[in-house]
Protein backbone atom coordinates (compact mmCIF):
# COMPACT_ATOMS: atom_id res chain seq x y z
CA UNK A 1 0.00 0.00 0.00
CA UNK A 2 2.78 2.16 0.80
CA UNK A 3 4.16 2.16 -2.69
CA UNK A 4 0.65 2.74 -4.43
CA UNK A 5 0.29 5.91 -1.84
CA UNK A 6 4.01 6.61 -3.37
CA UNK A 7 3.60 6.73 -7.01
CA UNK A 8 0.57 8.59 -6.65
CA UNK A 9 2.35 11.26 -4.80
CA UNK A 10 5.04 11.15 -7.56
CA UNK A 11 2.81 11.47 -10.06
CA UNK A 12 0.68 14.19 -8.22
CA UNK A 13 4.11 16.20 -7.89
CA UNK A 14 4.87 15.95 -11.56
CA UNK A 15 1.15 17.37 -12.54
CA UNK A 16 1.66 19.80 -10.09
CA UNK A 17 5.22 21.09 -11.22
CA UNK A 18 6.66 20.82 -7.95
CA UNK A 19 10.06 18.79 -6.72
CA UNK A 20 12.28 16.82 -8.89
CA UNK A 21 9.41 15.13 -10.68
CA UNK A 22 8.43 18.26 -12.79
CA UNK A 23 11.19 17.88 -14.48
CA UNK A 24 10.68 14.05 -15.57
CA UNK A 25 9.50 12.99 -18.77
CA UNK A 26 6.83 10.62 -20.19
CA UNK A 27 8.90 9.09 -22.79
CA UNK A 28 9.78 5.39 -22.82
CA UNK A 29 13.58 6.36 -23.15
CA UNK A 30 13.42 9.03 -20.33
CA UNK A 31 12.13 8.47 -16.61
CA UNK A 32 9.33 6.84 -17.42
CA UNK A 33 10.43 3.96 -15.14
CA UNK A 34 10.49 6.21 -11.85
CA UNK A 35 6.90 6.96 -12.29
CA UNK A 36 6.27 3.29 -12.91
CA UNK A 37 8.58 1.83 -10.44
CA UNK A 38 6.87 2.29 -7.11
CA UNK A 39 3.78 0.61 -8.63
CA UNK A 40 5.58 -2.72 -10.12
CA UNK A 41 7.49 -2.54 -6.48
CA UNK A 42 4.01 -3.17 -5.23
CA UNK A 43 2.94 -5.65 -7.28
CA UNK A 44 6.11 -7.84 -6.24
CA UNK A 45 5.08 -6.95 -2.49
CA UNK A 46 1.71 -8.52 -3.00
CA UNK A 47 2.71 -11.68 -4.88
CA UNK A 48 5.20 -12.34 -2.25
CA UNK A 49 3.26 -12.14 0.64
CA UNK A 50 0.50 -14.12 -0.76
CA UNK A 51 2.84 -16.32 -1.99
CA UNK A 52 4.57 -16.74 1.94
CA UNK A 53 0.72 -16.86 3.83
CA UNK A 54 1.57 -13.40 5.29
CA UNK A 55 -1.38 -11.63 4.14
CA UNK A 56 -3.28 -15.17 5.37
CA UNK A 57 -1.51 -15.01 8.58
CA UNK A 58 -2.22 -11.50 9.66
CA UNK A 59 -5.86 -11.72 9.13
CA UNK A 60 -5.88 -15.02 10.83
CA UNK A 61 -4.29 -13.08 13.66
CA UNK A 62 -6.83 -10.01 13.56
CA UNK A 63 -9.31 -12.46 13.88
CA UNK A 64 -8.09 -13.86 17.12
CA UNK A 65 -7.75 -10.92 18.82
CA UNK A 66 -11.40 -9.85 17.58
CA UNK A 67 -12.42 -13.49 18.97
CA UNK A 68 -10.75 -13.05 22.22
CA UNK A 69 -11.76 -9.26 22.80
CA UNK A 70 -15.08 -10.25 22.43
CA UNK A 71 -14.94 -13.14 24.94
CA UNK A 72 -13.28 -10.72 27.71
CA UNK A 73 -16.41 -8.43 26.92
CA UNK A 74 -18.68 -11.21 27.30
CA UNK A 75 -17.02 -12.58 30.30
CA UNK A 76 -17.12 -9.16 32.21
CA UNK A 77 -21.03 -8.76 31.07
CA UNK A 78 -22.09 -11.64 32.88
CA UNK A 79 -19.49 -10.19 35.72
CA UNK A 80 -17.17 -12.92 35.66
CA UNK A 81 -13.19 -12.56 36.12
CA UNK A 82 -11.08 -13.32 32.98
CA UNK A 83 -8.77 -15.37 34.95
CA UNK A 84 -11.48 -16.51 37.69
CA UNK A 85 -11.01 -20.11 35.45
CA UNK A 86 -7.48 -20.25 35.75
CA UNK A 87 -7.55 -19.65 39.13
CA UNK A 88 -9.57 -22.40 40.31
CA UNK A 89 -7.36 -24.70 37.86
CA UNK A 90 -4.05 -24.06 39.70
CA UNK A 91 -5.93 -23.99 43.62
CA UNK A 92 -6.74 -28.02 42.27
CA UNK A 93 -3.48 -28.81 41.72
Amino acid sequence: MYFIILGVIIILMHFLGFGPPAGWTWNLTGDLWKFCLPFALAAVWWAFADSTGYTKRREMEKMDERKRQRRDQNLEALGMDKTARRAKKAARR
